[in-house]
C-alpha cells in the first residue's frame, strides 16, 4: 500500500468514522500546540491557540481549532448579547490553517509535546471524540473558557495529577482586566468599550491556570509545565516568522481626544451660560440621555445576561440609568423641579464613589473617562447653581 493510499484512508477515517475509528498513531507522530500572533482585527487582538496532530507514516497533518464561530448560526447576535456564545471545534489540514496567517503576516510558533505513544493516541481519541457533531459545540467564555484556556483543561482531563502547572515564570499575578489591557491600546475605542462593559469581577487576580486565557500566556505556561517528572514541551520552533503587529492609533480619532474636546466644550458653554444667566437645556439633555442609555445597557449586562465578566459594574454610578428619565423631565419642564438638588447631589456623590472605588482597587476604570467625568461634574454643579438662582 502506497503512502498516498494510506493518507487517503487516514483522512477518510478521521473525517467520517469519528473517534471510535481513530487510527493508531505511529512512533513518528507528534502532538503540538500552535500559538498564533495577534492580528489587526479586534477578534484577533489576543492571538490564537490550536492543536496540531501529525504523523508522516500515516500521512496525517491536521489542526484542531476550538476558536471557530459562525455568524450565520441561528440567533448568533442575540446569543452574543445574552452571553450564550456557542463556539465549535473545527478540524482542517495544517496547510489550510497556516494559509490565513501567512496571508495576514502573523507569526506562528509550535511547541511539540513530550508525550508517550499511548498518551498521543489518548490525545487524538479525545480530540476526535470532541469533534463528533454532538460534542463539538461548547459555551464560549472570553476569559474562562476559550480556545486557549481549553488547552489546560484538556491536559488536566487527560493526564490528571501528572500535569503540574508552575507559576514561576510569572513576574506577578495579574487581574483579568490587566491581562486584557496588555493586548489593547488603552486609548482606543475597543479598549474603552471593553473596560466599560467589564464589571469589578474581572479586577481579581487570576490563578496560574486562569492566566492561560490569552494565547501568549498559554505558550509561556506550557514551557513551565511538567508531565510526570519531565518538561511537557520537548522542543519548540517557529513555523512562520513575522514581526509582531504594531498598534498605531491616530490620536484625533481616539476617545481621549474626543472626551477632552467635550470637556473643553462643556467648560465654554457653562461659562457662557453663567455670563448670560441661562441654562443650555440641550446640553444637559444630551449628557443625561447618553449617560442614562449607557447605564441601562450596563445594568442589563449585569443582571439580565449570562456574561461572567459584566456583573458588579460600578460604571453605572456615573452612567446612572435614572438619568434617562431625568433627561426628558428637565428638557420639558419650564423650571427645575424641587427634587433637583437632591438628585444632582446624589449624582455628584456617586461620581465621587467611582473615584474611591478606583483608588481602593475595587474596580479599575478606563483612564480616558477622566475628562468625561470632569465634564459631568461641571454640568451637575451648574444645574444645582441654576436651581438656587432660579433660572
Amino acid at each position: 500500500m502506497t503512502i498516498r493510499t494510506v493518507f487517503a484512508l487516514a483522512i477518510f477515517l478521521l473525517g467520517n468514522l469519528g473517534f471510535s475509528q481513530a487510527p493508531s498513531l505511529s512512533e513518528n507522530s507528534q502532538v503540538s500546540v500552535l500559538t498564533c500572533a495577534t492580528g489587526d482585527q479586534l477578534y484577533s487582538k489576543f492571538g490564537h491557540t490550536a492543536i496540531r496532530v501529525q504523523d508522516p507514516i500515516l500521512g496525517i497533518d491536521v489542526v484542531y481549532n476550538y476558536g471557530t464561530f459562525d455568524f450565520d448560526q441561528p440567533n448568533f447576535y442575540l446569543n452574543f448579547v445574552k452571553g450564550k456564545m456557542i463556539y465549535s471545534l473545527s478540524r482542517r489540514s495544517f496547510d489550510n490553517f497556516l494559509f490565513e496567517y501567512e496571508l495576514e503576516k502573523r507569526w506562528v510558533k509550535e511547541q511539540i509535546l513530550d508525550l508517550t505513544l499511548p498518551q498521543k493516541n489518548q490525545f487524538l481519541v479525545f480530540l476526535e471524540n470532541n469533534y463528533l457533531p454532538e460534542n463539538r459545540d461548547y459555551l464560549y467564555d472570553p476569559l474562562l473558557n476559550n480556545c486557549s484556556s481549553i488547552t489546560g483543561d484538556i491536559l488536566e482531563e487527560l493526564y490528571g495529577d501528572a500535569i503540574v502547572f508552575s507559576g514561576s515564570h510569572l513576574e506577578k499575578r495579574y487581574t483579568f482586566r490587566q491581562l486584557v489591557r496588555q493586548y489593547l491600546n488603552i486609548n482606543s475605542w475597543s479598549a474603552f468599550g471593553i473596560d466599560l462593559a467589564f464589571g469589578s469581577v474581572v479586577d481579581r487576580k487570576g490563578t496560574v491556570r486562569e492566566h492561560m486565557f490569552p494565547p501568549y500566556y498559554t505558550m509561556y505556561q506550557l514551557n513551565n509545565t511538567t508531565i510526570g517528572d519531565k518538561p511537557l514541551v520537548k522542543r519548540e520552533r517557529t513555523v512562520l516568522d513575522y514581526a509582531e503587529h504594531e498598534q498605531n492609533g491616530y490620536f484625533p480619532l481616539s476617545p481621549l481626544f474626543w472626551f477632552s474636546l467635550f470637556l473643553i466644550f462643556v467648560g465654554v458653554i457653562t461659562y457662557l451660560d453663567l455670563r448670560h444667566k441661562t441654562r443650555s437645556r440641550w446640553l444637559d439633555f444630551s449628557m443625561l440621555l447618553i449617560s442614562g442609555l449607557i447605564g441601562l445597557i450596563l445594568l442589563i449586562l449585569w443582571v439580565a445576561t449570562d456574561h461572567t465578566s459584566t456583573p458588579y459594574n460600578y460604571n453605572i454610578f456615573w452612567a446612572f440609568p435614572l438619568n434617562l428619565a431625568v433627561a426628558f423631565i428637565l428638557i420639558f419642564q419650564p423650571k427645575l423641579p424641587d427634587w433637583t438638588p437632591r438628585y444632582f447631589v446624589v449624582a455628584l456623590i456617586l461620581i465621587g464613589l467611582v473615584i474611591l472605588l478606583w483608588i481602593f482597587r475595587v474596580q479599575s476604570f478606563s483612564p480616558v473617562l477622566i475628562p468625561l467625568l470632569m465634564a459631568m461634574v461641571i454640568r451637575y454643579w451648574y444645574i444645582l447653581r441654576c436651581y438656587r438662582l432660579k433660572f
